[in-house]
């Protein structure tokens, strides 16, 4: 896993390395137009795994998928799949060689082409004039056997997704990359769709690299999720880990609502205003503590201002503006909303605990 003891750093400890089973980059950069798209980019996944690669759009999560793909070349580094190099800065070998299926953003189905011949067309070519019977038996694996006769335009988007997955599937691939192949879809057809494919994929002891800016959608999807900005890796790890110990605070936020109060630390705990606050490590000096909305507590109190209420049926965030310094805090708590905008609030802190960041770095 990743260690989060160094603020800002990328620091490698055990659980996390080459798989020689599964999926490896190692530093590899890709130059485009003299511009660096993929910076020293290191990322691993084990065979049968899900890896996520997550990040805000133009990070390069496209170009590090279409890399591994064979899609793109890399300009020094090198891409590793199960133990075989496919890839450095001196040769590349085929797409078509490398045994990967690919689902894209767009689907990119042949509208002259039924479900049956587009799924066919994933096949090599010397199998497309006689289909076998897995090819139907894929069909019907992800529910569309019903549909083989049926033209693109007559399908609707889950449908569509399904075709352009059971072709990714047909050659039978290690490895499937999928680039945000869920964004176009309605939010409950997304998720139902998801946890399909995530099913299928463990059945099928299939290797998946998912390309997503949703972080709900890494986290459901991720055995492990590795967080991307500009070009670069900034943290890998199991979803659970990687947001109680985001390495920095660009991390922490984008992984999940985050707040800081400003404490001292001695050890393993800081004094705060909400008290003092147990760390994850040993730190000294002040620092800004990190507090995750689901760890605050209300109560009748004084301490905070409600100045924002969001209900999501199962959840209500309150958002805060605490009485001495106006600093913004947020707090989620299940169920209906027991504040109004504008109530006066006491604030807790009931998590077990946490990290902090030196202030000033």
């Amino acid at each position: 896993m990743l260690d989060a003891r160094h603020d800002g750093v990328l620091s490698v400890v055990e659980g996390i390395g080459p798989q020689t089973d599964g999926v490896n980059v190692q530093n590899v950069i890709v130059k485009i137009d003299q511009s660096r798209i993929l910076n020293d980019v290191t990322i691993s996944a084990s065979k049968g795994s899900c890896l996520v690669i997550l990040g805000p759009s133009g990070c390069g999560k496209t170009t590090l998928l279409r890399s591994l793909a064979g899609l793109q070349t890399i300009s020094s580094g090198e891409i590793v799949l199960y133990g075989e190099k496919v890839a450095d800065m001196h040769s590349s070998v085929t797409p078509e060689e490398r045994n990967i299926g690919m689902v894209f953003q767009d689907w990119a189905l042949f509208p002259h082409l039924t479900v049956m011949q587009n799924v066919v067309f994933g096949l090599p070519r010397n199998q497309r004039k006689k289909p076998v019977d897995a090819v139907y038996e894929l069909l019907e694996m992800v529910g569309i056997l019903h549909l083989a006769d049926r033209y693109p335009a007559s399908l609707s988007g889950g449908e569509q997704q399904r075709v352009a997955l059971a072709r990714s599937l047909a050659p039978q691939p290690t490895t499937v990359l999928l680039d945000e192949p869920f964004s176009s879809l309605d939010t409950g057809l997304r998720v139902e769709l998801r946890q399909e494919v995530a099913e299928l994929f463990k059945k099928l002891g299939i290797t998946s690299v998912f390309v997503t800016h949703d972080q709900d959608e890494a986290f459901a999807l991720g055995d492990q999720v590795a967080v991307m900005n500009n070009g670069k890796i900034i943290q890998q790890d199991k979803p659970s880990y990687l947001y109680q110990h985001p390495v920095n605070r660009w991390v922490a936020s984008f992984v999940g609502e985050a707040s800081t109060v400003t404490g001292h630390a001695v050890g393993q705990s800081a004094q705060t205003r909400l008290g003092d606050i147990n760390l994850c490590f040993e730190m000294s000096g002040p620092v800004d503590v990190l507090i995750r909305p689901e760890e605050i507590m209300l109560e009748g109190g004084t301490d905070a201002e409600v100045t924002c209420v969001d209900f999501f049926g199962h959840d209500t965030l309150y958002t805060l503006r605490t009485n001495d310094d106006a600093q913004e805090l947020q707090c989620r708590t299940g169920g209906m909303p027991r504040y109004q905008v504008g109530d006066w609030v006491a604030i807790k802190h009931s998590g077990v605990r946490t990290i902090a960041f030196p202030i000033g770095r």
